[in-house]
């Protein structure tokens, strides 16, 4: 199977760039005449799926929203997951695991693992006990094409503090988790002789696109080889401009997973398809300067 860093390169050759979330949180629910419910989740779902084909790299389910209805949410998510794939979109699951040993291994195993009822093609992850911690998926991803996107610097302003601390090595920890991710991937691709200049790694870190970077320690200036994929959530709502991407994330642009969620799920189910493509040219101009 191909690595999920060369199904995202392949995106990417595409000019696919656009990451469509699914948030079926209840307030979206009602603005799209459906009930707070399984049911009503699992049909925002596929709708976002059936817009998203051949338009988005990826769908980003945010699990936390079919969660909440239990054994129906999640048979729920096993249906939008189904559509996901034979739409031939890739789907990152948005659950934020983060443990340790056998029960990170675990987080894994449901998310990653292939024929899991679960199965995505990449798991967001918390690393705030360790980058090694998440060793329990790296067998999913060098044996199963499968991805991680690792939390390094996010929007939420609690989390500056905790991102922003600055390790004993000089460091933020933000930056750190950035190393991490790009040291995994350059020492992956070395061992699978896969160096081109066009190569990206499977696994990505998650910046918030309403951030300075270089608060954070982090430099965009430089590209790096393989490609570090960005899952890049505050464009649109929380007021990233999507126009400003190409400047926000520098020589790591060409990796950048834009993630849109309210701006394609607000204005309910009418016009859904339009609001996807116009987002993801928007996202192609502002990277290529052409849609």
């Amino acid at each position: 199977m191909p690595s999920f860093g060369a199904r995202l390169a392949a995106e990417f050759a595409a000019s696919r760039h656009l990451c469509a979330g699914i948030d079926p949180h209840a307030p979206l629910l009602a603005e799209w005449g459906l009930d707070d419910s399984a049911a009503g989740a699992e049909r925002m779902g596929r709708d976002v799926v059936a817009a998203a084909a051949g338009v988005a790299a990826c769908v980003k389910p945010q699990i936390s929203f079919y969660e909440r209805f239990g054994s129906a949410g999640f048979a729920a998510l096993e249906r939008v997951f189904a559509d996901a794939r034979d739409a031939g979109l890739l789907i990152v699951a948005d659950v934020k695991r983060g443990d340790i040993g056998s029960t990170f291994a675990a987080y894994a195993e449901a998310w990653l693992a292939p024929g899991s009822p679960l199965e995505a093609d990449a798991m967001t992850v918390a690393p705030y006990m360790g980058f090694e911690t998440l060793s329990g998926a790296f067998p999913y991803v060098r044996s199963h094409g499968k991805g991680l996107f690792v939390l390094a610097a996010t929007s939420n302003p609690e989390a500056r503090d905790v991102q922003t601390a600055v390790r004993g090595d000089g460091r933020t920890l933000a930056a750190s988790m950035v190393a991490s991710a790009n040291a995994f991937n350059a020492a992956e691709s070395s061992a699978a002789g896969d160096t081109g200049a066009d190569s990206v790694g499977s696994v990505g870190v998650v910046l918030g696109a309403t951030l300075k970077l270089a608060d954070f320690g982090i430099d965009t200036a430089e590209r790096v080889s393989p490609a570090l994929p960005v899952l890049a959530p505050g464009f649109g709502h929380q007021g990233a401009r999507i126009e400003d991407a190409a400047e926000i994330f520098g020589g790591i642009g060409h990796a950048v997973l834009a993630n849109e969620s309210r701006s394609i799920l607000s204005g309910g189910g009418e016009g859904l398809a339009a609001r996807v493509r116009d987002r993801a040219e928007r996202i192609t101009e502002a990277l290529y300067g052409r849609s």
